[in-house]
């Protein structure tokens, strides 16, 4: 199938079927909102995801999910999910990216997911990255070979903004004691977040979202997913793996990653032109709000975009929930 016919198939019938997929999952986890139990508002996310992927015309492939087979009971890596034969895909997911934000009844969850042609996304393993990630302004000015006061200075300056007026997110983590000192004595506006780097780091290139820029080490596979929307927003995000022994090294080598210290790009991360990011809120984030039910009604919020045409959409839907099965939320 040429790429010229595949962007046609996936711009005019898919795109909003995968923000069916997101919204099914959030759907689901929305009911463990504050109930403490993180394990099942994730299982819920996943399968509700994992039933709605089959009622869509694809055959895909999980390069990046729940974990290896043997850890994950669906949407393991390599999983293949679609009824289709002929739409061959890679797909990256969270069902429930903060699990224990949900449990705990706090902000920023998002159920999300990623999707290219075979062979376009990172299969990331799951490990630390160092990374960054700024809005469309910031295109080239900002590097993870720089200090975290010259990228600070460069994002300010590419929004016209003072250092006071600049708002960077931060994992709330002690490895990142270092880069909050910096921060606060450059007088950098600091949001701390305890779990969730997908969403603030979408958020830096959506316009009022009160995001400039992310800054520290995650998730890898989170890297991936993030990345995808920005490619789409035409924002900026770097990454670099950050391994903790030498297992986490033997899996950067298994992806061809010799050399720890390469900063991966945009083009490393996720390749080509068609590239589908879409992703729910669960609860009320930076740029999305979250599930809300209303008796029989549940109100959901969704941002679906392409990087072929540069299309974003945000979907606000309702759901007749008393007409849902246990796991389709259609």
């Amino acid at each position: 199938m040429s790429s010229e016919r595949l962007d046609c198939v996936i711009e005019r019938e898919l795109a909003l079927e995968f923000a069916r997929v997101t919204e099914a999952a959030a759907l689901a986890s929305a009911r463990w909102w504050g109930r403490g139990d993180k394990n099942a508002a994730d299982d819920a996310a996943v399968r509700a995801m994992r039933a709605m992927f089959d009622t869509i015309n694809i055959e895909g492939t999980v390069v990046i999910g729940e974990g290896e087979m043997d850890e994950a009971p669906m949407l393991y890596i390599g999983e293949k999910v679609g009824r289709g034969k002929h739409i061959q895909v890679d797909v990256a997911v969270d069902p429930l990216e903060g699990t224990n934000l949900v449990a705990k009844g706090l902000m920023g969850a998002i159920a999300v997911l990623a999707v290219a042609p075979r062979g376009c996304l990172l299969h990331a393993p799951d490990m630390y990255m160092e990374k960054i990630a700024a809005g469309p302004a910031a295109v080239g000015k900002i590097s993870l070979d720089a200090s975290v006061a010259e990228n600070v200075k460069a994002v300010a300056q590419s929004l016209d903004k003072g250092i006071n007026d600049l708002t960077v997110v931060v994992l709330d983590r002690p490895r990142h004691s270092e880069i909050i000192k910096e921060l606060r004595r450059l007088g950098v506006r600091i949001k701390l977040i305890s779990d969730g780097d997908v969403s603030p780091a979408v958020a830096t290139a959506i316009p009022g979202s009160g995001v400039d820029m992310v800054l520290g080490i995650g998730g890898a596979p989170e890297g991936v997913l993030a990345a995808a929307a920005l490619r789409c927003l035409g924002g900026e995000f770097q990454g670099r793996l950050w391994p903790e022994d030498e297992q986490d090294r033997e899996r950067a080598r298994k992806l061809g990653i010799d050399d720890l210290n390469r900063i991966l790009t945009m083009e490393d991360l996720v390749k080509g032109e068609d590239v589908i990011f879409a992703a729910t809120g669960v609860t009320d984030g930076d740029f999305l709000k979250g599930v809300r039910f209303y008796g029989n009604i549940a109100t959901t919020h969704t941002v679906v975009m392409r990087k072929a045409s540069g299309t974003v959409r945000f979907i606000e839907a309702q759901h007749r929930v008393d007409r849902k099965t246990k796991y389709v939320l259609v």
